[in-house]
């Protein structure tokens, strides 16, 4: 099992819009960077859970717990030319965009970023990284056992 932190600005989807979907499923669409959609593409696995961290909010930070429940294939928006994440480049036959879905595991206390940042067992995490922007991030499992138990 791999560990993984996955952004959305809550104004897009929020934790708690997930957990109020039929099913509690929704898609990871809208991925438009080649490092996070190979991520999705080549190393999500069937099981692995990710922290559902806000972002680009007042207070960014981790907000909750999903985990993959379908593996990737490709990301219908980009198809789509009513969508703000359309490709005109892509097509059905050469999709360059993927995502997975994730499924709803529980709601956590908002683990700020700041918060994050003061503890120095998570120094190397990627989404603290100066000048990391990545949408969706590897998670060490030490830093994933750590977290948790903040939570």
């Amino acid at each position: 099992m791999r560990y993984w932190l996955m952004k959305s600005e809550p104004t897009e989807v929020s934790i708690d819009d997930l957990a109020a979907r039929p099913g509690q499923i929704i898609p990871w669409d809208g991925v438009r960077n080649y490092q996070a959609r190979n991520f999705m593409r080549n190393q999500m696995q069937l099981g692995d859970l990710a922290f559902f961290y806000h972002s680009s909010c007042a207070e960014p930070g981790i907000a909750g717990i999903v985990e993959v429940s379908r593996l990737a294939y490709p990301d219908e928006t980009q198809f789509n030319a009513a969508s703000k994440y359309f490709d005109p480049k892509s097509t059905r036959e050469n999709p360059r965009w993927f995502n997975v879905e994730v499924r709803f595991i529980r709601k956590t206390r908002l683990l700020s970023i700041r918060a994050l940042r003061s503890y120095p067992e998570l120094a190397g995490m990627r989404v603290l990284q100066k000048g990391n922007r990545l949408s969706i991030t590897p998670v060490d499992p030490s830093e994933w056992k750590f977290i948790e138990a903040k939570l």
